[in-house]
């Protein structure tokens, strides 16, 4: 087992700042997920646009989504690598739905694997991005 916890980090694009070319500035990870998308945005769901990825319905309805559990099933499995990743990021439009709840997911089923891991939501507690 690594000596440190591996540090799952959900984010949101549209939260990013940039370089001085216009890029935006990502996490610094091992590996980062874009799921804006592979995944289509939960806001249909109107029942969960209060709430962020930390609530259970908001998670039900990203795991409903197509795509979302072979996503989820490839990351734990990433996580597991004997040589395991130290930094794992997942990033959607704003970081609150999509991000949020699949690294909540993804810390739950790398415990359940006895690897140790810290969740760092970047931009879950920032209001919802509506597109103009």
């Amino acid at each position: 087992m690594p000596d440190r916890p591996l540090i799952l980090v959900s984010f949101g694009f549209l939260h990013l700042a940039t370089d001085h070319q216009g890029r935006p500035v990502l996490p610094d990870a091992d590996r980062i997920e874009d799921v804006r998308e592979r995944l289509r945005d939960p806001a249909a769901a109107r029942d969960i646009l209060d709430f962020d990825g930390h609530h259970p319905r908001v998670q039900d309805v990203v795991l409903a989504t197509p795509g979302a559990r072979e996503l989820l099933d490839n990351l734990t499995d990433y996580a597991a690598l004997p040589a395991g990743p130290r930094r794992i990021a997942v990033g959607c439009a704003g970081g609150r739905h999509r991000a949020c709840a699949l690294i909540e997911l993804l810390a739950q089923r790398v415990a359940d694997r006895g690897i140790a891991a810290m969740t760092l939501h970047l931009h879950a507690h920032l209001p919802r991005v509506l597109k103009n």
